[in-house]
């Protein structure tokens, strides 16, 4: 009778456990599936970028001489090591170092204000000068210069949005951490949104030569 009992309970457990890991393998499935719409999305943008950049060569290197590269290297810098400090906030829940996984998320949501700061000055410097969709300023310059800011903006804007979006998911997990709702044995959510921001910061790798290094 106790064999019984231990079998069944074994079996029970054995069940409980594969529906976890059902749960986690779903929820990776559906982050995959997620991020992929996002790269058909981002890689449709960039085929109509190069379009645009074969159409008007000449106006698209006028207008990427007056974006800040020294801006968008630093920018790229910072997403660079939020990508690690991601990646180290995941491995050490792993080793069931929680304060030290909080640090390491910590320092990912900073290195994302940073961008956005970084990203606001850089765009009010342009909006100042009027360099801006639907100004009157760039209305008067080479439609290719327009099409160019059109897509500069657009394209930045989008990524932008992610990165705030980003800031979202990464400070609600923090809280989940520092709840023990998201554990050592527990930790699917964190990497899924840890693929999310990787994602992110790829496509900055993607933007950042093709709008300022691509002279």
């Amino acid at each position: 009778m106790s064999n019984s009992i231990d079998l069944h309970e074994h079996s029970a457990h054995s069940h409980g456990g594969a529906h976890h890991h059902r749960d986690d393998l779903g929820a990776k499935i559906g982050m995959w599936l997620f991020l992929f719409t996002e790269v058909i999305l981002f890689g449709g943008l960039f085929l109509l970028y190069f379009s645009y950049r074969v159409k008007y060569s000449h106006d698209f290197h006028l207008a990427a001489k007056e974006l800040n590269v020294v801006v968008g290297t630093l920018n790229t810098g910072i997403l660079l090591t939020s990508s690690l400090t991601m990646a180290l906030s995941i491995l050490a829940l792993t080793k069931r170092q929680k304060t030290l996984s909080l640090v390491f998320l910590g320092a990912t949501i900073a290195c994302a204000f940073g961008f956005l700061y970084n990203k606001y000055f850089e765009w009010g410097a342009k909006i100042h000068h009027g360099i801006y969709p639907g100004s009157e300023k760039l209305a008067e310059r080479e439609h290719g210069e327009v099409v160019f800011f059109g897509l500069y903006y657009s394209m930045t804007g989008l990524h932008t949005f992610h990165v705030i979006v980003g800031i979202i998911f990464l400070t609600f997990f923090g809280i989940q951490i520092i709840r023990d709702k998201i554990r050592f044995d527990y930790y699917s959510k964190l990497e899924n949104v840890g693929l999310y921001w990787h994602l992110v910061d790829l496509i900055w790798i993607f933007l950042f030569p093709l709008f300022y290094l691509l002279h």
